[in-house]
């Protein structure tokens, strides 16, 4: 079975001998406001590099699933326990499957992390990081269901993320 970690690294991470090592074989982010840095790790065996474990919750391919991304939007929150079956039920069956229907949505993923916090992960590839601007995207930001659960959210991180080109690497 294929496991998923999450690699976050922070600071002068690209001149690492570990980000070196590691490079040709990860798609690798970075965010557009701080020097954070970002891979998953889908394989069978854990990384031999610190690393979070992270269940898999949900995949989707979105509506422009052919194209290549260069952006990465993530949310990642924390809810208390009353209230996460709601957050699931909203996240799994009206939030993600119609925020990746939204053209220019490549993938919609969601993640538990199962050390650490914040525990839930939302994450999704993009043609462009306006996406997350359109009508199409808000529509389904600002449903009346959303306005419910949104409120619950705790912890909550939400970054933009830009894959470094294979030429950085």
């Amino acid at each position: 079975m294929t496991a998923t970690h999450l690699l976050d690294r922070s600071g002068p991470f690209l001149e690492t001998d570990e980000y070196q090592q590691l490079s040709s074989s990860l798609t690798w982010w970075q965010a557009v406001d701080k020097p954070l840095f970002r891979a998953y790790w889908h394989q069978e065996t854990a990384p031999t590099t610190e690393a979070t474990s992270l269940q898999s919750l949900i995949y989707l391919k979105g509506a422009s699933y052919q194209t290549a991304g260069n952006f990465h939007y993530v949310v990642e929150t924390d809810v208390l326990p009353a209230h996460e079956e709601e957050l699931n039920a909203w996240y799994n069956t009206e939030h993600l499957l119609g925020l990746s229907h939204v053209p220019g949505v490549i993938s919609a993923s969601r993640y538990l992390r199962l050390q650490g916090g914040p525990r839930y992960i939302a994450c999704y590839e993009l043609e462009s990081p306006v996406i997350v601007e359109c009508k199409e995207w808000l529509a389904i930001r600002h449903t009346a269901w959303s306005s419910r659960v949104r409120p619950l959210f705790l912890n909550t991180i939400r970054q933009h993320f830009i894959r470094i080109p294979p030429s950085v690497r």
